[in-house]
């Protein structure tokens, strides 16, 4: 099958498996992250078939939404492109990037996989998870888990271990500093702190308004 068509059957098939998903993993958020990817590979030396499906595929089953399971995404992927022919070095590359390339797995200190093409398509998924964009998904899925907005006497935790990063339930506030704001100092590639430089001074902005209107000053 040649690219362009695996390229459009995959996102038949995202389309199709994420029509019910949350307002924050969904198909859009599976746009946004192939945009960026292209972006990004613009200016990397990388192979745009294996960024391309990883970008598509990537939340293809969350494992936040499948018991913590961190198995099912890799193998639904690798069933589909197995059944449209893929060459088994692609599928092998693009498994590998979705079962490494989670915020979580930053966790470990010695990464079981790493390439440049995991590295584009980490800088974009994270872009999705910072600005404007990632304010709302945020708090999306904070409401989604029924979290509170904020408690100021819920202090932001930020020694986790994975397991507990994985396990968390505080305020969605607390996602800011345990997550968000450490994004920008985490990319890979020279266009992704670029762009996350930009969208994480639009978090801190938001921030500083929050607590103002939070305690009545405005």
């Amino acid at each position: 099958m040649e690219t362009i068509d695996i390229i459009k059957a995959t996102i038949a098939f995202v389309k199709s498996e994420l029509i019910d998903a949350e307002g924050g993993h969904d198909w859009f958020h599976i746009e946004r992250v192939y945009k960026n990817t292209l972006l990004i590979a613009k200016h990397e030396p990388v192979d745009l078939t294996v960024v391309s499906l990883a970008a598509l595929l990537h939340d293809i089953a969350d494992p936040k939404f499948h018991n913590g399971d961190e198995t099912i995404g890799p193998r639904i992927a690798s069933e589909f492109l197995l059944k449209h022919n893929v060459d088994s070095e692609i599928i092998e590359h693009v498994t590998q990037i979705i079962e490494n390339m989670s915020f979580k797995n930053s966790f470990d200190l010695n990464p079981y996989f790493t390439s440049k093409e995991m590295e584009v398509v980490q800088d974009a998924d994270r872009l999705d998870a910072i600005g404007a964009i990632g304010i709302a998904r945020c708090f999306n899925y904070g409401g989604f888990k029924d979290r509170a907005l904020y408690n100021p006497e819920i202090v932001p935790n930020l020694n986790m271990s994975k397991a507990e990063y994985k396990a968390a339930k505080a305020p969605t506030i607390n996602h800011f500093y345990e997550k968000l704001l450490l994004l920008k100092d985490k990319m890979n590639t020279k266009t992704g702190r670029r762009i996350a430089l930009e969208r994480h001074k639009y978090m801190e902005g938001f921030l500083k308004q929050f607590y103002s209107e939070w305690e009545g000053n405005k």
